[in-house]
């Protein structure tokens, strides 16, 4: 995922929790929070989805991280190379193996 949090993180952040909003409202606060979590990963599911539908065809694997320009340069370079080895390969001459 996105947070690497372990066990002792985890616990201090909950006793942060009961510190802070107080152990009567902290369910009320925990299921607010749970439901603006929904509700932004639902807007980014979303966003995400008419981002692909607007680029058009030839963008259907498109992924959030894809948009880093780091990433987007190495796919693009990547990409070129590829198409590159694969004409270079095509130009060389073929040996027939029993010439040798």
């Amino acid at each position: 995922m996105f947070f690497d949090f372990g066990a002792g993180e985890i616990f201090g952040l909950a006793v942060l929790a009961i510190i802070l909003v107080g152990p009567e409202r902290l369910p009320k606060f925990a299921s607010e929070a749970a439901k603006i979590v929904r509700k932004l990963r639902a807007l980014s599911h979303t966003a995400t989805a008419e981002l692909r539908e607007n680029l058009g065809p030839g963008f259907e694997d498109l992924q959030p991280s894809d948009l880093n320009p780091k990433k987007f340069i190495k796919k693009q370079i990547s990409g070129v190379l590829n198409e590159a080895e694969n004409e270079i390969d095509k130009m060389k001459p073929q040996i027939d193996p029993d010439l040798l």
